[in-house]
This record gives structure tokens, C-alpha cells and sequence, in this order.
């Protein structure tokens, strides 16, 4: 009556009751997206699952070289389900996957190999975003993601020792809500986005007041502070992005973002809709990342009066464009001397048991100089923001007074963590 039906499962035996049950919210939440589709009068042919036998595909790519986590997943039974479909926005399979496609693999990291074209993708496309997010996080369809920007719950980290500990930073990601993603928006979309963000930034109060430069209209003397800074941000040129469509029309829609104090960024159209940035000199982590939290809240707080909010939901957490930065997208990071530590056959174990991961000062696949590294956290789904930071502040005390231990001829191995 009225269009109104009592939808179940057909099945009985020969499955578990965890699994009927997923049936019916997986095919409802699918039944009510048709649904809204034929109230924007959108055609829902793209949406209707394909049945039968999964034939030989002309378009399946070759993946038999590839070392990346889509690789390892899109089978062609997978291929064949997701070929045809689309989101609402009309982002497809082929190109949230072109990435891991052009890109067989890194020679040290396992990369994703997939990005997202806007937010619903990691719905409609989640038979193959689900277990590369389970293989980068172990992170299952199942679980939840905890949020945490509360400060007050960290435990310490205003007293790392800025003899070993250089400078501090903590970075995300956000996404606006109603806007495509970098790898897909249109121009107008991506100056939607700068418009809705330097608006947010414009109310910035207290310590956090600045001023925004876009890329495409500064002066050459700007240009040069920032490069001096070294807060200037450049068009990609790594094939991952590149493949991704992340450079289109640069640098129009971009821009950077600093307070007064120039401890607090915000980069405006780069990897993601927004970057956002807290860091400064010395050991104090607990200030750093009090900022960061203030910042975050301040810029929500202004665009949810304008009507805009940044992607979020309770199983994913922080929606962002590569899934690798799904949850918190945080990452908390130190440059710290470790001439010592850094020489010790157990190092690279250390920092497995502890959650931690280095590179070297310049970013990723640098090599250290004198001894400093860059350590920061290796998780970002499945941790809350305090959790991970707490783990890079637990983590940095427990290396320099391994680094200290080693400057006095001692033994680490008490020091060392158990598995």
C-alpha cells in the first residue's frame, strides 16, 4: 500500500545469520539509492547487480606484474560485479583504479592502487575498497572508526627532549561534503571548494589568524617567503597522482594558507580538499596538536554556518581521496637525532613494535642526514587522533632514552619492547 513493502531475505540455510542479515542492509541501502535515483529522475541501469557467469573481459587489466593492494584484489569476478557501475556523480571503477594500473608497484612500499572520485565511491565500489582497506589498515567492513580531538586526553608530550627532538607536527586531510574529490571534481567544483574554505578561514581568531595565497595570483616576493618557509607546496609530479588526475588545471583553485606565527597551515586544493598543518620547533607535542585541534574546529565551526561540513561517517571515520589516509588521515611527526639508534640492527623492529615509521627529513624515499629522521605514526584507521598521537609521544621518550642509553656505552635490549 502507498508504495510501502516488506523487503527479507529469501535465504534460510546454508548461510550464517551475520551473513543474511548483510544481505538485507547491503541490498536495502542499494534499493533506497535506486530509489532516490528515479526521484532526481537518474537512470538506474549503472546500479542493477549483474547476475550470471563472470564472461572473459576485454577491459579487465593486465595485473600479473603489479605489486599493489587493488592488484591483489580486483579479481575478475570482482571487475565483472563493478564494471558497469557508477556513482551518483558518475565516478566509475576504471577510474578509481587507473592509479594501481599505470602504477605496477613501489620497490619498498606496498601502495593502495586506488583512490576515491568522491564520496559514495567507497560505497558503491566497497567489494573492492573493503579489503584493501582491510589489507592496509586490518581494518574490516564490520568496524567502527573512533574520533578523538580532545587534547585534554593526551597524557604528556610537552616535554620531549628538544636535544634529540628537533620540531613537532601533526597533519590531516579533509573533505567538504558536497564536493567531488581532487581526482575527479570539476574546475567549478574545485573553486567551490577554495571559495567555502578561505571564507572558514577569513573568521580565524586569537593565534591562529592569517592570511591566504593562492598559487595562481601572488607576488614573486610572496612566491619566495613561502619557498624560504618552505610552506609552498608544487604541481605533482609523481605517476601516482599524476595517474590519479590530480593536477588538472593547475595551479588554478590552489592555494596556502598561514597564521602570523607561521605554525599553523592549511593547503587548499592539493592531494586532498584541504591539508591542514600545525607544527613548530622543539619537543612539545601537546602544543602542537593543541593547535591542530583548535584549527580543525575553527574551520568546521565557520563552514557549518555556511551551510558545509567535511566528510565524515562512523564506520570510515575522516573521508578522504587515497583510502590509505581513511579515519584520522593524521599523521603526528618528530625530527629527531638518532645517530646511534639509527646504526642498531634491532632499529627497524623498534619502530615496527612501537607503531612507528621513519624516512629521512626531505619525505618519503630520502635517506637520513647525521643521524636525524623523521618519526611519525604508521596507523590512521582504527586509532583515534589522541591514541595515535599518544603512541608517537610514548614511542619518541622511549627512543631518545634508547639513543641515551647507547651514549653512555649501556645495553638497550631491557628497553626494547615485547611482541
Amino acid at each position: 500500500v502507498g508504495g510501502v513493502f516488506d523487503i527479507s531475505n529469501s535465504d534460510r540455510l546454508g548461510f550464517s545469520e551475520v551473513e543474511l542479515v548483510q544481505k538485507v542492509i547491503d541490498g536495502v541501502k542499494l534499493l533506497v539509492r535506486m530509489e532516490k535515483a528515479l526521484e532526481k529522475k537518474l537512470l538506474i541501469d549503472s546500479l542493477v547487480p549483474r547476475s550470471g557467469k563472470c564472461p572473459t573481459d576485454p577491459n579487465y587489466p593486465d595485473l600479473s606484474k603489479h605489486n599493489n593492494h587493488m592488484a591483489k584484489h580486483l579479481t575478475p569476478e570482482v571487475h565483472f560485479k563493478l564494471a558497469l557501475l557508477k556513482t551518483p556523480n558518475g565516478f566509475t571503477l576504471d577510474r578509481a583504479i587507473q592509479t594501481g594500473v599505470d602504477n605496477p608497484g613501489h620497490p619498498f612500499i606496498m601502495t593502495v592502487g586506488m583512490v576515491a572520485g568522491d564520496e559514495e565511491s567507497y560505497d558503491v565500489f566497497a567489494d573492492l575498497f573493503d579489503p584493501v582497506i582491510e589489507a592496509r589498515h586490518s581494518f574490516k567492513k564490520t568496524d567502527n572508526h573512533q574520533t578523538d580531538l580532545d587534547p585534554t586526553h593526551l597524557v604528556g608530550g610537552d616535554d620531549l627532549d628538544p636535544n634529540y627532538v628537533l620540531s613537532s607536527r601533526v597533519r590531516t586531510g579533509r573533505s567538504i561534503k558536497g564536493f567531488c574529490l581532487p581526482p575527479f571534481c570539476s574546475r567549478a567544483e574545485r573553486k567551490g571548494v577554495e571559495k567555502v574554505v578561505t571564507k572558514a578561514l577569513e573568521n580565524m581568531t586569537g593565534d591562529l589568524k592569517g592570511k591566504y595565497y593562492p598559487l595562481s595570483n601572488m607576488t614573486e616576493e610572496e612566491q619566495q617567503q613561502l619557498i624560504d618557509d618552505h610552506f609552498l607546496f608544487d604541481k605533482p609530479v609523481s605517476p601516482l597522482l599524476l595517474a590519479s588526475c590530480m593536477a588538472r588545471d593547475w595551479p588554478e583553485a590552489r592555494g596556502i594558507y598561514h597564521n602570523n606565527d607561521k605554525n599553523f597551515l592549511v593547503w587548499v586544493n592539493e592531494e586532498d580538499h584541504t591539508r591542514v598543518i600545525s607544527m613548530q620547533k622543539g619537543g612539545n607535542m601537546r602544543e602542537v596538536f593543541t593547535r591542530f585541534c583548535n584549527g580543525l574546529k575553527q574551520v568546521e565551526e565557520a563552514m557549518k554556518k555556511e551551510g558545509k561540513e567535511f566528510m565524515w561517517n562512523k564506520h570510515l571515520g575522516y573521508i578522504l581521496t587515497c583510502p590509505s589516509n581513511l579515519g584520522t588521515g593524521l599523521r603526528a611527526g618528530v625530527h629527531i637525532k638518532l645517530p646511534l639508534l639509527s646504526k642498531n640492527n634491532k632499529f627497524e623492529s623498534i619502530l615496527k613494535d612501537l607503531r612507528l615509521q621513519k624516512r629521512g627529513t626531505g619525505g618519503v624515499d630520502t635517506a637520513a642526514v647525521g643521524g636525524v629522521f623523521d618519526i611519525s605514526n604508521s596507523d590512521r584507521l582504527g586509532f583515534s587522533e589522541v591514541e595515535l598521537v599518544q603512541k608517537v609521544i610514548d614511542g619518541v621518550k622511549l627512543l631518545v632514552r634508547m639513543e641515551k642509553t647507547l651514549e653512555k656505552g649501556g645495553c638497550i635490549n631491557s628497553l626494547i619492547p615485547e611482541h
